[in-house]
């Protein structure tokens, strides 16, 4: 028996790359049921050969679901995911809604698999920022082989980050550039097109944007809540993969070879790292593909046992869709979750 999997938001870009995975990846369903707002009813949606009409989340009964995989947004996700919990449904929620609760877990499978389960508590596990799930699995191997002290990290973060707003506002004012059309920014504070903005989610009191912030905190709590980070994120015109220089200073040394041979065998990291014109990884060529991709390795000479690496990942795949159905794929493996159809 398979388990009957709920997904919530289905009709966005996260949502359909959800439905787009759960069949790639054959996950063992016995049945998926895509569910969106009021204004989605009836919208169609394809999840492998067969395609699915959206239900009203908030008149859907989770009673017999045995997973909800959630890419909702904040507000839907702190009223919903108790509610969802609180009828035996494991939520595995793609805001920041929960990412931070204590009692619920905050799981990259690569890097902490086995918090997941510590999901009973709620019956909520948390999806990382899409900045931070790239970063935690190029991290983690390299932390275990010297111990990471403090990383600084610059993103270079495309607009598919920001939703399908977000695609269609680059979409929208490069044409008009090219047509030469007024240009309206209504998603970002700035214009996208042709330019970068150095700005993603609010500022905070101390100057740092919330999503910087997001990845400070989160890296501590998946890694190691000892590991110094800062970071600056800016929004670049991309539509999809997120990009991230990354400087890493270490307890022990180690080498940029050790560094390679460590990533090459580390899991959901493919290296491509040739020093000559185009021996690296672009987001236009991560854009679709499952790993996060790792290039130009090579020693910080500004301080003791320093890295620098650039980082690469399709964020509505690994930073988002791919790792909450890999989540999934943990509570089924382990045998955390029992369908809920096979128990009765």
């Amino acid at each position: 028996m398979g388990y009957k999997v709920a997904v919530a938001g289905a009709t966005g870009n996260v949502g359909r790359e959800m439905l787009d995975i759960l069949a790639e990846r054959r996950f063992p369903v016995s049945e998926v049921v895509a569910l969106a707002s009021s204004r989605s009813i009836g919208t169609e949606v394809s999840f492998g050969d067969k395609t699915l009409k959206c239900r009203h989340l908030d008149t859907y009964d989770f009673s017999d679901t045995d997973i909800c995989l959630m890419s909702a947004g904040g507000d839907v996700a702190r009223e919903w995911a108790p509610r969802i919990g609180a009828q035996g449904c494991v939520v595995i929620d793609n805001s920041s809604a929960w990412r931070m609760d204590p009692d619920v877990p905050l799981v990259v499978p690569e890097v902490n698999a086995d918090a997941a389960a510590g999901f009973a508590k709620k019956n909520i596990i948390a999806n990382p920022n899409c900045s931070t799930a790239q970063l935690v699995v190029a991290l983690k191997p390299l932390h275990d082989a010297a111990k990471i002290k403090r990383v600084v990290v610059s993103t270079y973060q495309s607009v598919s980050g920001a939703g399908k707003e977000g695609m269609d506002e680059l979409f929208a004012q490069t044409r008009s550039v090219f047509v030469s059309d007024p240009l309206e920014s209504k998603k970002f504070p700035k214009r996208i097109a042709f330019n970068l903005i150095p700005q993603i989610d609010v500022f905070m009191e101390d100057g740092f944007t919330k999503e910087e912030w997001k990845m400070v905190v989160e890296t501590k709590k998946i890694l190691d809540p000892k590991i110094k980070l800062v970071a600056t994120c800016v929004r670049v015109p991309v539509f999809i993969g997120h990009s991230e220089a990354v400087n890493i200073e270490f307890e022990n040394p180690l080498s940029p070879d050790e560094a390679r041979n460590i990533l090459r065998e580390a899991p959901g990291v493919l290296v491509i790292d040739k020093h000559e014109p185009g021996g690296y990884i672009t987001p236009h060529e991560a854009a679709g593909e499952d790993a996060t991709y790792i290039s130009r390795i090579r020693d910080d000479p500004t301080v003791e046992n320093g890295l620098v690496l650039w980082c690469v990942s399709d964020n509505l795949r690994k930073g988002a869709a791919l790792n909450a159905v890999q989540i999934a794929e943990v509570l089924a493996n382990r045998k955390l979750i029992t369908p809920k159809q096979k128990a009765a």
